[in-house]
């Protein structure tokens, strides 16, 4: 079962203002947030005890950044933990006149796509498809990315090994 990990954004209200207890500067706030990261079900009492508050303190503030639009607590699998047979970051090229939010946007509904980026240097965006087979693989590269118009280059790159995959959250966002 994926254990729910944290997304953690900024988003100002219609008026354009944050409200200093729903902001990433609060360190209160990173302190929860961090806790959360660690484990998404933490009961807000404690946490609030592992902060010297109390337990209301930390749902409303967990409140005010969910309603604010800057926190969302989801369950994110792990493909390490799931062992899928068959992951790969792609480095796109985007055709000249296309652009990259637009194969973005086409890739974007695919549930292989578990990752964009639109990036600078060699590549327009990088990619990452994972699939519980290899032929499945095969199939969204031939379907979805090979002799796609809109697409100039594709290096595919294929998980040998995983050293590190870790959820960063922002940290001193502006």
């Amino acid at each position: 079962m994926p254990r729910p990990t944290l997304q953690a954004f900024q988003t100002a209200s219609a008026d354009g203002d944050i409200s200093p207890l729903s902001s990433p500067h609060d360190d209160l706030n990173q302190q929860i947030i961090r806790l959360l990261q660690d484990d998404g079900r933490a009961a807000y009492d404690e946490i609030g005890q592992q902060l010297g508050v109390s337990g209301g303190t930390v749902r409303n503030r967990v409140t005010r950044m969910r309603d604010a639009g800057m926190l969302r607590i989801v369950a994110v699998v792990d493909p390490v933990a799931v062992d899928y047979q068959s992951d790969a970051m792609l480095g796109i090229k985007t055709a000249p006149g296309t652009a990259p939010s637009a194969v973005a946007e086409r890739l974007d509904p695919h549930q292989a796509v578990v990752y964009i980026m639109w990036v600078s240097g060699r590549f327009d965006l990088l990619v990452e498809v994972v699939c519980d087979e290899e032929t499945e693989l095969a199939s969204f590269l031939n379907d979805h990315i090979h002799g796609q118009p809109d697409i100039a280059h594709v290096e595919v790159m294929t998980r040998l090994g995983m050293f590190k995959n870790q959820f960063l959250l922002k940290r001193n966002v502006p």
